[in-house]
């Protein structure tokens, strides 16, 4: 996903994203450990987006945090 994307969703949005993108992350992974080879191309995909989605939730945290002071 975009990081424009990314940055248009809401709060809840983007909790939600990450945590389908972990889960589909967990299936991938232990669906590998079985010996099955669908979807290994879009573990990087899916790692780059969970970081993306944390990192946006952190940027938000901070501002909120900066406009409280």
């Amino acid at each position: 996903m975009e990081l424009d994307k990314i940055r248009s969703l809401s709060d809840e949005d983007l909790k939600a994203e990450e945590k389908k993108s972990a889960e589909q992350l967990f299936r991938i992974r232990f669906s590998k450990s079985l010996g099955k080879t669908e979807g290994i191309k879009n573990i990087r995909s899916l790692k780059i987006d969970i970081a993306r989605f944390k990192t946006v939730a952190r940027e938000r945290e901070l501002a909120a945090a900066k406009g409280g002071k």
